[in-house]
C-alpha cells in the first residue's frame, strides 16, 4: 500500500517542528548571528550531527527553517551555505515590516480596538518609561526595553483582528534583522542612546493616541515614520567598527562608495 502524499505532509511538518528540529534551528542561527558559522560557510549536515549531537532528520528540517527565513542560501548543487547580505536587503527587510505594521495601525483606528488590548499597550507603554527615567540605562534596562518594545509591536499586529495580518507581520519581522528591536543593541554604549529610546517611546504613545482616536492616516504614517529608527541604526551598525561584534553585523555587506 502506497502512503498517502498527504500523510507524507503532515509528516513533514511534523519532523520540521519537532522540538529537536526547533533545537537545532535556534542553536544554528545562534552560531550564525555570533560569526561562529561566518558568511559564505558551506553548511555540512554530518558535522552538524557531530556537533549538536542529533540525527540528520530534525537538522535537515532545521536547515530548510533558516533557509525560508533567509540566513542560510540553498546550493545548486546541495545543500546551504550561510548567506551574506548587502545593507540594501536588510534596509528593504525593515521597510517591508514598517510597511506592514502601517498597515496594521491604519486597520485598527478604521475597524476600533477591544479596550483590552488598548489597554494591554498602554501599560507595555508605561513599563518602558519606568524603565527610560533612568539617566543612565545599563544592560538589565536595554534588555527591559527590548522585552517591552517588542511586545507592544506584538499587540498592535494583533489590533486589526486580522491573522492574516498578523501572520505576515511575524513573517516579516523574522527576516534577518528585521525585527523591531534588531538594532536596538547598537545603541547600548551609544551617548544619546536614552535619547533615541526616548524619540522611540514618544512615536509609541503617538501610535497608540492616533489609533485610539480613529485616525487612520495618521497612525499608519507615525508607524512608517517609526520603522526609520530601525534603518538609522542599521547604518550604525555597518559604518561602526565598534559595533562589528554584534550578533549579525558580520552578515551584512557594506555598501561600495557609491552604490549605497
Amino acid at each position: 500500500m502506497h502512503a498517502s502524499p498527504v500523510r507524507a505532509v503532515d509528516s513533514e511538518l511534523s519532523d520540521e517542528g519537532s522540538p529537536q528540529a526547533v533545537k537545532a534551528q535556534q542553536r544554528l542561527r545562534e552560531w550564525i548571528l555570533a560569526g561562529d558559522l561566518p558568511g559564505g560557510t558551506r553548511i555540512a549536515e554530518l558535522a552538524l550531527v557531530e556537533r549538536l549531537g542529533m540525527s540528520r532528520t530534525p537538522i535537515r528540517a532545521a536547515l530548510m527553517r533558516l533557509g525560508q527565513e533567509g540566513l542560510l542560501d540553498a546550493l545548486s548543487g546541495g545543500g546551504y551555505a550561510v548567506r551574506i547580505f548587502s545593507e540594501r536587503e536588510v534596509a528593504d527587510a525593515i521597510e517591508l515590516r514598517g510597511t506592514l505594521e502601517g498597515l496594521a495601525a491604519r486597520l485598527a483606528a478604521e475597524r476600533g480596538v477591544r479596550p483590552a488590548l488598548l489597554r494591554q499597550a498602554q501599560e507595555c507603554l508605561d513599563e518602558i518609561d519606568q524603565l527610560l527615567q533612568q539617566a543612565v540605562l545599563d544592560d538589565e534596562s536595554f534588555s527591559g526595553y527590548v522585552r517591552c518594545n517588542g511586545r507592544f509591536h506584538k499587540l498592535l499586529s494583533e489590533m486589526p483582528d486580522s491573522a492574516v495580518l498578523a501572520r505576515e507581520i511575524e513573517r516579516a519581522a523574522r527576516l534577518p534583522f528585521a525585527s523591531a528591536s534588531g538594532f536596538v543593541g547598537v545603541q547600548a554604549h551609544s551617548p544619546d542612546a536614552r535619547d533615541m529610546l526616548l524619540v522611540a517611546q514618544h512615536q509609541h504613545r503617538q501610535v497608540l493616541d492616533a489609533v485610539a482616536q480613529r485616525e487612520s492616516g495618521r497612525a499608519e504614517a507615525l508607524m512608517r515614520e517609526h520603522s526609520r529608527l530601525a534603518r538609522h541604526n542599521l547604518r550604525l551598525a555597518v559604518q561602526n567598527p565598534q559595533h562589528a561584534d554584534m550578533p549579525g553585523v558580520k552578515l551584512i555587506r557594506a555598501p561600495k562608495a557609491g552604490l549605497a
